[in-house]
């Protein structure tokens, strides 16, 4: 210990530690390092150390205000930076010294949001608080004492916003989001070509100041299953007539030959060659990965982004068609299923995920089970192009046509930024000028964002999930925004991703849930405590029940008519699958396609269970096609009835609105003063409720949609074993016939059963929603009918978490305002 701590902690009054820390040498270097867990060992009773958590809090600021660059706090109560001052000094920030390499978040940091206390020592505290309550709790067989524990441990609820990044090799998504987060070395650029399959997560550490990678591995069933499929795939190939290929299609399965043998030659070298699935299997293959035998995760940790990037490479990357990268003697990227990348330090990323993704999923089941999970999970979808590609690019639009249901009514995405990359690269000018090369940029930005505004009106199939106020487009350049030749960082528009970004985390509301849930419970337990308006809790409860019959009535009745609603249009559905399956399946058995080259494909969909995933085009998905009758029928009620914008609540609203208006109880009925601390309780109750509701139904409807396809093509397996069992002369036609005959056969009962699984996976959300509610009454009961008598005096802890929740309220969080993604208008035109 040093004489800077000693009087740091006498001027805080909290000279009695002083042994403590001294025995654990804390000086003034260490001071700064302190986490929750080490202050908590350190100060084990609550009082002094919430004390001096804000003291160390104040001093942290102090000593921003003084210094160029900050002291990081430790993740766990790193200040939050959404204060609306805040906002103003994080966008001067982010248009200054861009041409030194600095993220936001290493820049000089803001002061907490809340004047001495930033959100994270909040949270931080009351969680400490809480948890000292729920200690106390007797254990007895008493029922107020064990809702009081399950409340408290129902508190936690928190929620990553993932923010899913597409586009193909060479758009700049690597330099995207190196640049937005500030870690210019993280993501490889350049100098190997990206996989197709790995699905990389880019997130905060939030335990340590190391850069790490956690890589998780398919299993070793997974890779014997593929090596089968690989090997197959090649040997069926080898077997037909090249002659009678079709050219544009033959090229297309051409490339498809080259992946395959791309990915064996990847991890095996030349061996591979005439071995079978089992020798290819051996161990001495996978001496450097005992994980993957092992069905571990293997992590790998650096004190740089450059180091952990090289460490990296060989799980994500490809060798480059021009020979750099020969260092690497086996890429082990075949065997990856995911990895997660994780930054120190970074505020953008504190609830944040960014996900690199493939296109169009993986051949591989697990792979790509996880990523139309995650396709699923993400709130906002980037589709990353270059600007000189935007109008024509194909694959780009591709990809947002052939993952629109997964994001949409399957998924619960709110916004899609259609990102054109490399905006300076604007070709040759007579005028080189500043003045002239800025205005031929913007002017070039504003025709991109008008051009591809209007492709994506155009896109029917993808408007049944979108609207326009969804969707943005924004003109990037990463190399402008860190040079700043030409244009300010503000016209690069890389600040306004960033902003974006930092919106998201900003409007994450675990501090204010947990808070307010946590006052709720201390109101509840005081109030049970002071008995004061026994006399009245008879009066109370017998309003709050009539009440809660009431509300309960008015969202059980809408709910019911939905039900109603997409049993009719899921019956319309079913004829029109009736009398259009031969139509549906003749768009996908025999397409305008000669030669072998659609029996190459076709084996591929049988192999695979009704989906093919092809490299340059979309993927191929009879199951999905068979159910779009199905899908069209209920796609404009089912995203009316589950809306993924937070503004519009589902089943239009009517559990937002549900209310036992306590707050009106108490300003208007003076007869119920003495029991407004439980009338709190029951405001928090009901508001925890609606949040514990939305969560579930957002995961609910995926599953509900989902269920369409997921019917069909349960019942669609049989036939495609048999047709993938099929060889030989006429094996085209008879994998056709096989197909076509088994959904004549049973397009009675397919379509009926499909329409039968999601109407009653609704019916249990509609009950699972009836039954959360309910616990209201349960809540009403015990609260206002309870002997609190034998509860402990937290008296102290209420008044804490009292103050702790006044303060949040007076700096509420906001939500993200709507973004403006048009660029400032050009100095001149042309």
């Amino acid at each position: 210990m040093d004489d800077f701590v000693r009087n740091k902690l006498t001027e805080w009054d909290l000279s009695e530690w002083i042994e403590t820390f001294r025995a654990q040498r804390i000086d003034k270097k260490n001071l700064y390092c302190l986490g929750h867990q080490e202050i908590t060992d350190l100060i084990p009773i609550v009082g002094p150390r919430a004390r001096f958590k804000r003291e160390l809090e104040l001093l942290k600021g102090e000593q921003n205000t003084t210094n160029s660059e900050t002291v990081d706090s430790p993740a766990q109560v790193r200040p939050s930076t959404s204060a609306s001052s805040d906002k103003v000094k994080r966008k001067l920030d982010l248009q200054g010294e861009s041409s030194k390499w600095q993220s936001p978040t290493r820049k000089k940091r803001c002061e907490p949001r809340l004047g001495s206390y930033s959100e994270g020592i909040i949270l931080s505290d009351v969680k400490n608080i809480m948890g000292f309550v729920q200690n106390r709790l007797p254990d007895q067989d008493n029922k107020l004492h064990q809702f009081l524990k399950k409340k408290i441990g129902d508190l936690e609820i928190d929620k990553r916003e993932l923010v899913g990044v597409f586009g193909k090799t060479g758009a700049g998504k690597s330099t995207l989001i190196n640049t937005m987060i500030g870690e210019k070395n993280l993501l490889p650029i350049g100098r190997v070509k990206a996989c197709t399959t790995v699905l990389i997560k880019v997130e905060a550490n939030m335990q340590d100041q190391k850069y790490e990678a956690e890589i998780e591995f398919i299993t070793k069933e997974e890779w014997k299953d593929e090596l089968w499929s690989l090997l197959n795939f090649l040997g069926d190939n080898a077997d037909q007539e090249d002659e009678q290929e079709d050219e544009q299609e033959g090229d297309q399965e051409d490339g498809e030959d080259q992946d395959t043998v791309d990915k064996l030659s990847a991890l095996y070298g030349a061996e591979w060659k005439d071995k079978t699935p089992e020798n290819l299997m051996e161990n001495k293959y996978f001496k450097e990965v005992p994980e993957f035998l092992q069905s571990k995760r293997k992590l790998l940790t650096s004190e740089s982004a450059e180091e952990l990037s090289a460490k990296l490479v060989k799980y994500t990357r490809s060798e480059s068609s021009d020979g750099e990268g020969k260092e690497v003697k086996r890429w082990y990227w075949p065997l990856v299923k995911c990895v997660t990348v994780r930054v120190p330090n970074n505020d953008l990323l504190q609830h944040v995920t960014l996900v690199d993704l493939p296109g169009n999923g993986d051949r591989n089941k697990s792979r790509d089970k996880m990523w139309k999970g995650v396709v699923g999970s993400c709130s906002t979808v980037w589709i990353v192009t270059e600007m000189k590609r935007a109008a024509a690019e194909d694959e780009a639009w591709d990809i947002l046509k052939s993952t629109c249901s997964l994001i949409g009514n399957g998924g619960e995405c709110q916004r899609i930024h259609f990102i054109c990359t490399k905006s300076d690269e604007i070709g040759v000018l007579d005028d080189r000028s500043t003045n002239a090369v800025r205005a031929r940029i913007l002017q070039d930005n504003m025709q991109a964002k008008d051009t591809v505004n209007k492709d994506f009106r155009k896109l029917k199939e993808v408007k049944k999930h979108f609207s326009d106020e969804c969707f943005k487009v924004f003109t990037v350049s990463s190399q402008e925004f860190l040079q700043q030749q030409h244009l300010t960082p503000e016209e690069t528009e890389i600040p306004k991703l960033q902003e974006f970004l930092q919106e998201l985390n900003d409007c994450h509301s675990e501090t204010l849930n947990y808070v307010s849930g946590a006052h709720g419970i201390l109101s509840l337990i005081q109030g049970a405590r002071s008995r004061a308006g026994a006399d009245r809790n008879t009066d109370v409860c017998r309003e709050l029940e009539e009440k809660m019959e009431q509300e309960f009535e008015k969202v059980r009745q809408p709910m019911q008519k939905t039900y109603d609603t997409f049993e009719r249009c899921l019956t319309e559905g079913v004829a029109k699958s009736k009398s259009s399956w031969e139509r549906l399946l003749k768009s996908v058995l025999k397409p305008k396609m000669k030669g072998s080259a659609f029996h190459r494909i076709l084996r591929c969909v049988v192999q695979n269970g009704g989906t093919h995933q092809r490299k340059k085009k979309p993927p191929i998905n009879l199951n999905m096609k068979l159910t779009s009758c199905l899908t069209d029928s209920i796609d404009e009620e089912f995203k009316k009835t589950f809306p993924n914008e937070a503004k519009r609540g589902p089943f239009n609203g009517i559990i937002n609105t549900f209310s036992l208006e306590t707050e009106r109880l108490m300003r208007e009925r003076q007869e119920y003063k003495d029991v407004e601390l439980q009338l709190i309780f029951l405001k928090t109750e009901e508001e925890k409720i609606k949040t514990k509701l939305d969560k579930i139904i957002r995961e609910q409807k995926k599953i509900i949609y989902k269920s369409l396809m997921e019917t069909i093509e349960e019942n669609m397996q049989e036939c495609y074993k048999k047709a993938a069992e099929i060889r030989g002369e006429g094996s085209l036609k008879n994998m056709r016939s096989t197909i076509e005959n088994h959904v004549r056969d049973s397009k009675d009962i397919i379509f009926q059963r499909a329409k039968n699984v999601m109407l009653e996976q609704l019916e249990n959300l509609m009950v699972l929603i009836l039954g959360e509610l309910n616990t209201m009454q349960e809540s009403i009961e015990l609260s206002l009918n309870t002997d609190g008598d034998s509860i402990p005096d937290v008296s102290v802890e209420f008044q804490m978490v009292k103050d702790h929740y006044d303060e949040l309220m007076k700096s509420p969080i906001e939500a993200p305002p709507p973004m403006r993604a048009d660029p400032p208008v050009p100095a001149t035109h042309s």
